[in-house]
């Protein structure tokens, strides 16, 4: 996230639009350059044709010059930014978590929060979000359905095993699940009941209609994955112990071009893997992570420090997966897998939980992962043309 203001102070905007924008309506208000209170301006429809509307009398009322706009980023995505930035104006798409609030405010309606929204962009009190283009948002869209599709297969397996438990069955303990032996033992399943046999078929063609979609799925995002810009960070990625390109696919799909973040701790803290603290004074004390930013490549990175529970090593496997990384990905890949598997021995031997080791894991595993960006981004970058001097 950037502040909004910083656009701001770059460049002179002869007015500042806040837009309250629900599914059917947008509010308007603006608020002038200088210390005058905001006007509001109604509301329009939430339609592609009514917004081109409302910027060409805001650019006839004030003669061309430019204008920002923002609203909190939501369910309505980010069409209308990609509008008004098109329209020749620029646009703001704010977090509405770190909005400020007056703390005796109880009255909130769209008029006024419109209002507010001008006024602080204004005042440069807002924070932008970063706004992904419609490539990186298609494979983020293709990932997250993904992610939705895979907690219907838990949920349908969770079902399928709850039936069977109440009915007095139960796979071996000690043997893998979902497996083709499992598949073949829940055919064989006869219950003495015939309409309790319907509801154990229903249950277990759920579930393998559930991992046929995440199959598909799957396949269709390795089919979108060459014609992805990021694609080559992809195989960079995978250098790493714990990530295959599924992992690094929701990664970069999620966050984006992660060196525009400038440091490795600025990345920790966007995905929630810092601590929460309350001090005072010259008391400090520290809690659990923050969990604030994006849940899912938080998830996906806590899952792949799990692999660093073992020696570090060069495996076939990893030389596989790695073939296609440039020399400076395995280069940091080594160097994290070295740092990682020792780290995870010193804190357990210290007798911490492990589940708290492996978060403790992902938050370094961020600063390799942003080291391999850094490196592998300039690359993707056109080389500037020469000069042509007569």
């Amino acid at each position: 996230m950037s502040a909004a203001s910083g656009q701001g102070a770059a460049k002179q905007y002869a007015a500042y639009i806040g837009l309250d924008v629900h599914k059917e309506t947008i509010a308007v208000a603006v608020a002038e350059a200088g210390r005058a209170d905001p006007l509001y301006r109604g509301e329009i429809a939430n339609t592609p044709k009514k917004v081109e509307r409302l910027i060409a009398k805001l650019s006839e009322a004030y003669a061309g010059a430019l204008l920002l706009f923002c609203y909190e980023a939501g369910p309505c995505g980010y069409g209308l930014h990609r509008q008004l930035i098109a329209s020749g104006h620029d646009c703001e798409v704010v977090a509405p978590s770190l909005i400020p609030q007056k703390a005796g405010e109880r009255i909130k309606t769209d008029r006024r929060d419109a209002l507010k929204l001008a006024r602080l962009l204004r005042s440069g009190d807002l924070t932008a979000v970063w706004v992904p283009d419609q490539e990186q948002e298609r494979m983020r869209d293709l990932s997250r359905a993904r992610d939705d599709l895979k907690a219907q297969e838990r949920k349908a397996r969770q079902q399928l095993n709850a039936f069977l438990l109440r009915h007095g069955q139960h796979w071996p303990k000690g043997k893998s699940r979902w497996t083709p032996a499992h598949e073949n033992w829940l055919a064989g399943l006869k219950l003495d009941d015939p309409w309790q046999q319907v509801v154990l078929q229903t249950y277990i063609d759920a579930e393998r209609a559930a991992g046929e979609r995440v199959a598909q799925l799957n396949d269709q995002l390795m089919r979108a994955l060459p014609e992805w810009s990021l694609a080559p960070v992809v195989d960079s990625l995978v250098a790493l112990r714990g990530i295959n390109k599924l992992a690094a696919i929701v990664l970069l799909a999620e966050l984006g071009d992660i060196s525009r973040f400038d440091s490795p701790r600025q990345l920790m803290a966007f995905l929630g893997l810092v601590p929460s603290e309350h001090s005072s004074g010259g008391r400090r004390r520290q809690g659990a992570i923050t969990l604030t930013g994006n849940s899912h490549a938080r998830r996906m990175l806590i899952e792949s420090a799990w692999s660093y529970r073992f020696p570090a090593r060069q495996t076939k496997h990893l030389k596989a997966k790695a073939a296609n990384a440039s020399p400076e990905a395995k280069r940091i890949a080594w160097k994290a897998q070295v740092r990682l598997c020792g780290r995870y021995r010193t804190l357990t031997r210290a007798g911490k939980n492990t589940k708290l080791v492996c978060v403790a894991i992902a938050r370094e595993l961020v600063g390799f992962i942003w080291d391999i960006v850094r490196q592998e981004m300039p690359r993707l970058s056109p080389a500037p043309t020469p000069a042509t001097h007569p």
